[in-house]
């Protein structure tokens, strides 16, 4: 897939770029709902001209320096063998400092933390989307200002039922839909553009320095909602690997950032002949005819920015479970045609719970959207740091090359996530909480599994004098093959010595399976499978998987004819050991809190048999106690 969408052209090009109108800006296409209303309006500003065109240039300066200069032009130069977004990023970046054990940890915090804020953003962009629209009603009639609470939760738990059955049909109607959204908006702007053209004057630079200038900290806690016209700027490079590179940047410069700009100052032009329209700009704008359609149409895109980060969420969690730093779950592929349409349904139930418990609490977009910029500026910040490591250590870019631009992005980052870190009391607390618990469970799994692996290496036998002392001192040996999923190669596994005791037997052939996961999507042909003979019937074999991949071994194993192992399933038995994990707080390794929650983890985790795809007919478990 990522070699036809990187050299698309024509016809594919523009069919690609369409794809993406309905898929990618789904995020950032719903801004002009709220970003208006919560920069002036929110802030308790008076939305005087100067105050107006201030904002409206940085709103415009911001889409060009942090969208099209940073993301689609810098950012997505950075593709993980055409993947994108920040667990891809991360895993690029580890890969460049390969040589050193310290810097591969530092950038996996960065893109940990990163993803956990992402997650903040999988619950407050459904949210704070839905609510926008249904907002709307307000505008048209008053009397329903107490039904936007309840019909906002009716369609969100809409959008999580249906996900099981896939995007594969609902998206079919994502592209004419979001392109209707982006040419509504575009002629909404513009005539008001028409009336009051004078507010173009906004896109000199001078008027956003003016606004600074004379408002100072109040102009610096506006930043808080300017940064809400940039939501969705991840989506752009997340989606990479689905679009390539070249259909979201013809999509974004040809038709999606001049719809953007036309609407946001068209929005300004209305507050400039009429202030009083601050309390809906979005909605002020549409004749009364066409407002309820334009609230049917509103919610339509907003649930297609909802369903765009919800399928983020779920492509991120299969990202961390390969990389290894979640616990397996059980992912669901809803089409036959493209491998990244899944579907996670303890993350959907999760995110299901959460999202709801931020609309009754938070009850309106204006309280949302503090802590909606909490979770943007931090996933943004991150990505910069670590695509400034691949710009140096992959690119080769000179050293004052890198801090030029570093400093340019990450002023700009810093600045919004300061801007909005002022309102961390106000609602910026979620998200940030929302992170730290997520950041604290994949560093804990990550950490939990290194030292259940390091238990099993440190207490099991060395293989080469096992084999020698079984050619001594043959046991009965039964006809087929064993395999034994082990993380040690080296060394016998439990399950093997476990059979070996209690059956008295072992098989004619004897296979140690160990699966690694790469820090690339895709794994090459001529790396995914090793093959070591060690004698005596006793073989080593190596599978490797990228982590965008779904790891099957029995399909593996019956491509193992050209290296010399020729598998029937029938005559195959999988031997596995289940570790029940105990907690001492005598071991070295971790805090007691984080062995305990580990514990947990590993208990709730999805077995490696199903994860494996290994028929439970051909399998024999066998327990083991490891104390971490």
């Amino acid at each position: 897939m990522q070699t036809d969408v990187q050299h698309a052209h024509g016809k594919r090009l523009g069919a690609l770029a369409l794809g993406a109108i309905g898929v990618v800006f789904g995020d950032i296409g719903t801004s002009p709902l709220y970003t208006m209303k919560e920069t002036l309006g929110t802030h308790g500003m008076s939305p005087q001209p100067a105050a107006v065109l201030g904002i409206l240039s940085l709103i415009f300066w911001a889409l060009i320096m942090v969208v099209s200069l940073k993301y689609v032009t810098f950012v997505m130069r950075a593709d993980n063998k055409g993947e994108g977004g920040i667990m891809a990023l991360m895993a690029l970046a580890q890969r460049s400092v390969s040589g050193s054990p310290r810097a591969r940890w530092v950038l996996a915090a960065i893109g940990i933390f990163g993803a956990s804020l992402f997650y903040g953003d999988g619950v407050i962009t459904p949210a704070i989307s839905v609510l926008s629209a249904v907002e709307g009603l307000e505008v048209a009639t008053p009397q329903l200002e107490d039904y936007v609470v309840p019909i906002s939760l009716v369609i969100l738990f809409f959008v999580f039922a249906v996900q099981r059955h896939g995007t594969a049909t609902v998206g079919k109607a994502f592209a004419p839909v979001m392109t209707l959204w982006f040419l509504v908006l575009a002629m909404l702007g513009l005539n008001q553009l028409v009336q009051h053209p004078q507010v173009l004057a906004a896109v000199n630079p001078i008027y956003a320095v003016d606004f600074f200038l004379e408002h100072k900290k109040q102009a610096f806690i506006a930043l808080g909602g300017v940064v809400l016209a940039l939501t969705g700027a991840e989506a752009l490079y997340a989606d990479m690997g689905h679009f390539g590179k070249k259909p979201i940047r013809v999509a974004w410069f040809g038709f999606v950032l001049p719809a953007l700009l036309i609407n946001y100052f068209g929005q300004g032009a209305l507050l400039l002949h009429d202030q009083s329209a601050i309390e809906n700009p979005f909605y002020k704008m549409v004749p009364d005819d066409f407002l309820y359609p334009m609230i049917a149409l509103s919610t339509m895109a907003a649930v297609i920015a909802s369903q765009a980060v919800i399928s983020g969420a779920f492509s991120m969690t299969r990202e961390a479970m390969q990389l290894g730093y979640s616990p397996r779950m059980a992912v669901v592929h809803t089409s036959r045609e493209m491998s990244g349409q899944i579907f996670v349904p303890w993350i959907n139930r999760l995110l299901l719970v959460l999202v709801m418990l931020a609309v009754l609490g938070f009850r309106s977009s204006n309280n949302l959207g503090a802590a909606y910029g909490i979770a943007v500026t931090g996933t943004m910040t991150m990505t910069t740091l670590l695509a400034l490591v691949v710009a140096r250590k992959r690119w080769h870019w000179h050293w004052s090359a890198v801090i030029s631009v570093g400093v340019l992005f990450l002023i700009i980052d810093l600045a919004f996530f300061g801007a909005n870190a002022l309102k961390i009391a106000h609602g910026g607390w979620f998200p940030l909480v929302l992170g730290v618990v997520i950041f604290a469970m994949m560093t804990t799994w990550r950490r939990g599994r290194e030292l259940v692996v390091r238990e099993i290496k440190q207490s099991g036998l060395a293989l080469e004098p096992f084999i020698a002392n079984i050619s001594d001192h043959p046991p009965l040996r039964v006809p087929g093959t064993a395999v034994f999923l082990t993380a040690n190669q080296n060394s016998v596994p439990h399950a093997m010595l476990h059979n070996l005791k209690h059956n008295k037997v072992l098989h004619e052939r004897n296979v140690l399976l160990t699966v690694e996961m790469l820090e690339t999507p895709l794994a090459e042909a001529d790396e995914r499978m090793e093959v070591i003979d060690f004698g005596g019937g006793f073989f080593g074999l190596q599978l490797r998987f990228g982590f965008a991949e779904d790891p099957n071994i029995p399909l593996s194993l019956s491509r193992a004819t050209n290296l010399g192992l020729d598998f029937d399933m029938m005559d195959t038995t999988f031997f596995l050991s289940r570790e029940t994990i105990v907690a001492d707080a005598r071991r070295p390794g971790m805090a007691l809190w984080r062995d305990k929650l580990f514990a947990f983890m590993a208990r709730n985790a999805l077995p490696a048999t199903a994860f494996f795809q290994i028929p439970g007919n051909r399998l024999i478990e066998l327990g083991a106690q490891v104390e971490i």
